[in-house]
């Protein structure tokens, strides 16, 4: 059997209290840090969407995570994120492995990227999406 990465970088609503997803990765997770990929961060609606893209100087920021079981604990964030096995698609995100930046060493990391097109999409200046809503709500 193949070993999962057990690392999982989040920057969105996993990362604000009172949500239940959020909760549950408190209990199975540990939380190594802050953490920083290339990339470009949009609101789509109630929860943001990030793209990697390793051309730009902007960052997306989170938090990295050391899952205590990879293959149920991504099962369930799978289904949060609307890519389980019986979601429709095409899905709107995509779990896949980038490059996050902690301090001063790179951690590849699961991370839920947004899959369909942005265009339309307002962009989080700054890359932080807890900032633009603590932001927004005052």
């Amino acid at each position: 059997m193949a070993t999962i990465n057990q690392y999982l970088f989040v920057y969105g609503t996993l990362l604000m209290s009172g949500n239940e997803f959020a909760d549950y990765l408190q209990a199975h997770c540990k939380l190594l840090g802050q953490g920083k990929f290339k990339g470009r961060l949009y609101n789509a609606g109630e929860y943001p969407g990030a793209i990697a893209d390793a051309s730009t100087n902007q960052y997306v920021y989170g938090r990295i995570y050391l899952i205590d079981n990879p293959q149920k604990v991504l099962d369930v964030i799978d289904r949060y994120e609307g890519i389980g096995a019986n979601e429709l698609h095409p899905h709107e995100y995509t779990r896949e492995l980038i490059k996050v930046i902690k301090d001063d060493e790179v951690i590849t990391c699961w991370a839920y990227l947004y899959n369909w097109p942005e265009n339309r999409l307002k962009r989080i200046a700054g890359g932080n999406y807890v900032q633009y809503i603590n932001t927004k709500t005052k």
